[in-house]
């Protein structure tokens, strides 16, 4: 990962992270997630955001008991959640890098969500740095949750932009979104460094770094595309709403949905530390 490429992308585009979780799509990302978190949460200890930008899990875990601790590498949105999040919202808002959390001991926290850095990482030591590190400042038995993205999702983004999609006339270019999941932008200040993960390595990946895996699931289920449809449904026929987004988190780990989904949601624990037969 290039940090100062993912800072200015984030930079630029401050305001519209701001505002994406209260879009059709983001909505619908958002509510799946706290749906598909909520029967793992523990009772309320302390929380890590890392990742979470202008702060909106921030808010939804301090609304829950949890103390948090909002951690961003953009100053830009970080500044915007200083600004804007209500009084005694978080303990603390900290700029960091994902692969270095060294400001924080081992089994510091009891949760953390890192809905963001790890779709960033484009090389294999520095997701290897970051799953590292999140084990280490998570207690045992403490729950992670981490977004991905699926590698088919950048392709179909580069597609849909008149002024990115020339990109893929580069066989280079396109094999190594294909083949490796890695998109570096041509286009300034556009979405960039950006890892694409295949589903199935995602668990073994988490677990070979002390990870026990809960559950992967679809963010968007099997609406992937038509957010504003089903956001329209929310007010037209609300009760109709209300059964499809249970059929939603029922079927969000469904195999043929997390290969077409926009984000994904790995849900893990810290696996317990071993006892040594001499302890």
């Amino acid at each position: 990962m290039d940090p100062s490429a993912v800072q200015a992308y984030y930079a630029a585009k401050s305001h519209h992270e701001r505002d994406r979780l209260l879009s059709a799509e983001g909505l619908l990302e958002r509510v799946l997630t706290t749906r598909l978190l909520e029967p793992h949460l523990d009772a309320p200890g302390r929380a890590l955001d890392l990742g979470g930008g202008t702060g909106p899990y921030s808010v939804w875990l301090a609304e829950l008991g949890w103390d948090v601790t909002l951690a961003d590498l953009s100053p830009e949105l970080l500044a915007i959640a200083e600004s804007s999040l209500p009084a005694g919202t978080v303990r603390e808002v900290v700029q960091i890098d994902a692969r270095d959390l060294s400001r924080w001991g081992d089994a510091t926290f009891d949760a953390v969500l890192s809905l963001g850095p790890m779709y960033h990482l484009t090389t294999a030591p520095d997701r290897a740095r970051a799953a590292q590190e999140l084990a280490r400042v998570t207690r045992p038995g403490g729950l992670v949750a981490v977004a991905l993205m699926p590698r088919y999702v950048s392709v179909r983004r580069l597609v849909s932009l008149a002024d990115e999609r020339w990109q893929l006339a580069d066989p280079a270019f396109q094999d190594r979104l294909l083949d490796d999941g890695v998109l570096e932008n041509a286009v300034p200040e556009r979405f960039t460094h950006v890892y694409g993960v295949e589903p199935a390595q995602v668990a073994p990946f988490f677990e070979s770094h002390g990870f026990a895996t809960v559950s992967l699931a679809s963010t968007h289920g099997f609406l992937t595309g038509v957010e504003d449809g089903f956001e329209a449904l929310r007010t037209e026929h609300p009760s109709a709403y209300s059964r499809l987004l249970d059929r939603l988190v029922a079927t969000a780990s469904d195999p043929g949905v997390l290969a077409t989904a926009g984000h994904l949601l790995y849900v893990g624990r810290r696996r317990q530390v071993p006892t040594s037969p001499d302890s």
